[in-house]
């Protein structure tokens, strides 16, 4: 999907611009050489250098909690039926992260069963396919256990994942209100991502202060819901931001799409499919683990540098584009994608910013090849 648009992004920019034929050349170049799409989706984990060598799950288990929606409801569509469901990219890099640090991760949802995937091919990478084809973790995701039979006494972390089918059957659900007491009566990790958090408004406050008052967290923000989807409010009973600050949380929302991690206590969250890694490497810390190396991934090494440019601004992030070079891949499309989320947003200066930095990682590629 994301190239598709981005490349009528492209076109946009050059009728903008009006600087001739030269320039659909030019912008053309600043994507990233075609993979091969059979063999990526073909990827077990054998093939992964991370996954390869897996301890024995010697430290305990982690529920993973995705949701059993599949359609948003009709109603809220006018009739028309779409599809949803939970992200598996927010499942299998969390999954992965768990294993390779020798924690054991089940999976449930509501129904129990085959729960319903949403799969954006742009955003698929080794670790989701691996997770696909690896016969352990597609048999537990085609079969997740049901909440209602799940005993929180069996495990030391619950991790809600994020899609948008959690924001149907996660909030005021009976089973994730009883989970959610019974972690946090033990002291447990609360760990959520995207808008797997809308499982924190299972919690009855009738009875007294609710546990979200005070508490820092995040979770998929207004601007970034409505900015793709102009019709959420419509879609969905609340937007997920406004009902946790109306529940007391004091919400920390960073900028759109990038990456961002909140700890409070027991209580981890974070924004957006981004910050997925991060979120599962502070759960493994805060399990009294010490994550094993992992080599970061062109996603993330765009979304640092994307990160460092809103910081320190862009003749910082340009003067370390080397760096970042060398430290491995770093994916100039999703340089792009952010680009043309800027120009959505109307932040124009901040478009040709990112475009730059696009630029800069295609100058340095070449350099290091010559």
């Amino acid at each position: 999907m994301w190239k598709k648009i981005l490349r009528v992004f492209a076109v946009g920019l050059v009728l903008v611009l009006l600087c001739g034929a030269g320039t659909g050349w030019w912008l053309a170049a600043l994507f990233d050489a075609e993979v091969d799409e059979v063999s990526l989706q073909q990827t077990v984990p054998a093939q992964v250098a991370y996954l390869q060598q897996l301890p024995p799950a010697s430290r305990g288990k982690v529920l993973a909690v995705v949701s059993s929606t599949a359609v948003y409801p009709a109603a809220k569509v006018d009739g028309k039926l779409k599809k949803t469901g939970y992200e598996l990219t927010e499942l299998a890099r969390f999954y992965w992260v768990l294993r390779a640090n020798g924690f054991a991760v089940d999976i449930a949802s509501p129904n129990g069963g085959a729960a319903p995937q949403v799969l954006d091919g742009d955003d698929m990478g080794e670790y989701d396919y691996s997770f696909l084809n690896d016969p352990q973790s597609s048999a537990q995701a085609g079969n997740t256990l049901k909440l209602a039979d799940v005993d929180a006494a069996d495990y030391q972390a619950v991790y809600f994942v994020g899609g948008k089918g959690a924001m149907y059957d996660f909030p005021q659900n009976p089973d994730i209100r009883r989970l959610l007491q019974q972690m946090l009566a033990a002291q447990k990790l609360i760990v959520a991502v995207c808008h797997g958090p809308a499982a924190l408004l299972a919690l009855d406050s009738a009875n007294g202060p609710s546990f979200l008052a005070g508490k820092k967290l995040t979770a998929f923000t207004n601007a970034e819901e409505l900015l793709l989807m102009p019709d959420a409010a419509q879609r969905f009973d609340f937007l997920l931001q406004s009902a946790l600050e109306q529940q007391g949380a004091a919400f920390d929302g960073g900028p759109r799409y990038l990456p961002n991690l909140v700890v409070d206590g027991n209580l981890l969250t974070g924004q957006n499919p981004w910050s997925v890694w991060q979120l599962a490497e502070a759960t493994v810390r805060a399990l009294g683990v010490t994550p094993v190396q992992r080599p970061v991934t062109g996603e993330e090494q765009a979304m640092l540098l994307l990160q460092l440019q809103q910081e320190q601004g862009t003749a910082v992030a340009q003067a370390k584009v080397s760096q970042f070079v060398r430290q491995g891949p770093l994916q100039r499309d999703l340089l792009l994608m952010m680009a043309l989320v800027s120009a959505m947003a109307g932040d124009w200066t901040e478009s040709w910013q990112r475009l730059q930095l696009a630029v800069a990682v295609k100058a340095q590629l070449q350099e290091a090849i010559e």
